[in-house]
Protein backbone atom coordinates (compact mmCIF):
# COMPACT_ATOMS: atom_id res chain seq x y z
CA UNK A 1 0.00 0.00 0.00
CA UNK A 2 1.41 3.38 -0.99
CA UNK A 3 1.72 6.23 1.55
CA UNK A 4 -1.14 8.07 -0.17
CA UNK A 5 -3.33 4.96 -0.03
CA UNK A 6 -2.55 4.68 3.69
CA UNK A 7 -3.51 8.34 4.20
CA UNK A 8 -6.77 7.79 2.33
CA UNK A 9 -7.51 4.75 4.49
CA UNK A 10 -6.63 6.55 7.74
CA UNK A 11 -8.93 9.44 6.85
CA UNK A 12 -11.83 7.19 5.83
CA UNK A 13 -11.74 7.52 2.07
CA UNK A 14 -10.81 9.82 -0.78
CA UNK A 15 -13.59 12.33 -0.13
CA UNK A 16 -12.84 12.48 3.60
CA UNK A 17 -9.13 13.10 2.98
CA UNK A 18 -9.90 15.78 0.40
CA UNK A 19 -12.31 17.52 2.75
CA UNK A 20 -9.90 17.33 5.67
CA UNK A 21 -7.07 19.00 3.75
CA UNK A 22 -9.20 21.43 1.76
CA UNK A 23 -8.85 20.18 -1.80
CA UNK A 24 -11.32 19.08 -4.46
CA UNK A 25 -12.73 15.62 -3.83
CA UNK A 26 -11.15 14.40 -7.07
CA UNK A 27 -7.61 15.53 -6.15
CA UNK A 28 -6.46 12.51 -4.10
CA UNK A 29 -7.65 10.13 -6.83
CA UNK A 30 -5.77 12.17 -9.42
CA UNK A 31 -2.62 12.10 -7.28
CA UNK A 32 -3.03 8.35 -6.86
CA UNK A 33 -3.27 7.78 -10.60
CA UNK A 34 -0.27 10.06 -11.22
CA UNK A 35 1.63 8.38 -8.36
CA UNK A 36 2.68 11.77 -7.02
CA UNK A 37 1.23 14.04 -4.35
CA UNK A 38 2.03 17.72 -4.95
CA UNK A 39 4.59 18.69 -2.32
CA UNK A 40 2.53 21.65 -1.13
CA UNK A 41 -0.20 19.26 0.10
CA UNK A 42 2.08 16.88 1.97
CA UNK A 43 2.22 18.88 5.23
CA UNK A 44 -1.59 18.98 5.42
CA UNK A 45 -1.80 15.22 4.84
CA UNK A 46 0.85 14.63 7.50
CA UNK A 47 -0.98 16.88 10.01
CA UNK A 48 -4.35 15.25 9.34
CA UNK A 49 -3.10 11.68 9.54
CA UNK A 50 -1.05 12.49 12.67
CA UNK A 51 -4.18 14.01 14.23
CA UNK A 52 -5.91 10.67 13.62
CA UNK A 53 -3.10 8.76 15.31
CA UNK A 54 -1.32 7.25 12.29
CA UNK A 55 0.96 9.83 10.68
CA UNK A 56 1.88 9.48 7.03
CA UNK A 57 4.89 11.76 6.81
CA UNK A 58 5.91 14.18 4.11
CA UNK A 59 9.06 12.10 3.68
CA UNK A 60 6.95 9.03 2.89
CA UNK A 61 4.67 10.90 0.50
CA UNK A 62 7.47 12.66 -1.40
CA UNK A 63 10.91 11.17 -0.66
CA UNK A 64 12.34 13.29 -3.48
CA UNK A 65 11.80 16.56 -1.57
CA UNK A 66 14.38 17.86 0.92
CA UNK A 67 11.92 18.01 3.82
CA UNK A 68 14.68 18.38 6.42
CA UNK A 69 15.74 21.64 4.77
CA UNK A 70 12.17 22.88 4.43
CA UNK A 71 11.31 21.98 8.01
CA UNK A 72 14.40 23.81 9.24
CA UNK A 73 13.53 26.91 7.22
CA UNK A 74 9.95 26.87 8.48
CA UNK A 75 10.97 26.56 12.14
CA UNK A 76 10.24 29.70 14.12
CA UNK A 77 13.22 31.77 15.13
CA UNK A 78 13.79 32.08 18.84
CA UNK A 79 15.17 35.44 19.93
CA UNK A 80 16.67 35.95 23.33
CA UNK A 81 15.54 38.98 25.28
CA UNK A 82 18.15 41.71 25.38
Amino acid sequence: MSPLERAISICGGVTALASAIGVASSAPSMWKSRRKVPAEHCPAIERETRRRGHAVTCEELRPDVAWDVLRHQAAPLHHEAA
